[in-house]
């Protein structure tokens, strides 16, 4: 299987993991649920970003080219300072240290499987 084929197999599942498990956890907000759908976000986040690097990889000349029309240069550019300052409000969100300890805690136990019964 060539390299392009690839790249795009594994973009599309990880696009459809990543946006039907986001999407789930922001209909279904709770935060039990948000932590069971964590190991399935994560796995195909990492997906998603190798299989983005093969897709730069093969079009980097597109997207470069893409940047020279002023519409998409001032919308890539909007984007990416609204991704700053998105991830600038969560980075400066308090949280009481005690409390993110007992989600921390939940969310391991959690991704590790349900335990073995006690005898």
């Amino acid at each position: 299987m060539k390299f392009r084929a690839i790249t795009a197999l594994v973009l599309f599942v990880s696009f459809i993991a990543m946006s039907t498990s986001g999407l789930l956890m922001l209909v279904i907000d709770q935060p039990s649920f948000s932590i069971r759908m964590h190991p399935v976000h994560k796995l195909f986040g990492v997906l998603l970003i190798l299989g983005v690097l093969g897709h730069l990889s093969l079009n980097y000349r597109a997207l470069l080219a893409h940047t020279r029309q002023r519409t998409a240069a001032w919308v890539g550019a909007t984007l990416a300072v609204i991704l700053v300052l998105v991830y600038g409000v969560a980075a400066l969100m308090e949280i009481d240290a005690e409390q993110a300890a007992i989600i921390d805690k939940a969310a391991e136990r959690l991704e590790q499987g349900p335990a073995a019964p006690k005898p």
